[in-house]
């Protein structure tokens, strides 16, 4: 999987509460347009692929969701999902290189980070995009 890049608007939302790692509903879109890391901070900022064939706007919804210390005394915690995937039906679903994790519980549906496929990527019909969430999960954090 890409790596994950946090936005910035992501720390203040979870130190302010407005993002809760452990209990909220987090969901994922696809885009074609670059995310802008340093001012981007709820879904209206994401420009969406379009509808159809397999994609629908809002995005799929993370399942497995954890927020956890790797080990007692680590200082790392990590937020990690079950792999999560879109299958194109009925023709291609457009083309994109951004898959964007927001918070859908929140108000305005606050982003959390992205991935970057560096290139387009395209699933044509019948064809499955599958998001392997490594072991090492979506995002990490370290307490030094």
């Amino acid at each position: 999987m890409a790596t994950f890049v946090l936005f910035h608007e992501a720390m203040f939302n979870i130190g302010s509460g407005a993002i809760d790692l452990d209990s909220h509903t987090f969901k994922a879109v696809l885009s074609n347009v670059a995310p802008v890391q340093a001012t981007s901070d709820e879904l209206a900022d994401i420009t969406q692929i379009a509808n159809g064939n397999g994609y629908t706007t809002g995005g799929v919804t993370l399942s497995g969701v954890t927020w956890s210390e790797s080990g007692a005394g680590t200082g790392i915690w990590i937020f990690t999902s079950s792999d999560f995937s879109w299958t194109a039906s009925g023709g291609s679903i457009a083309t994109f290189q951004y898959v964007v994790i927001y918070s859908d519980t929140s108000t305005g549906d606050k982003l959390l980070g992205y991935f970057d496929y560096g290139a387009a990527v395209n699933i044509t019909n019948g064809n499955t995009f599958n998001a392997d969430v490594q072991a090492a999960g979506l995002a990490q954090f370290t307490v030094t």
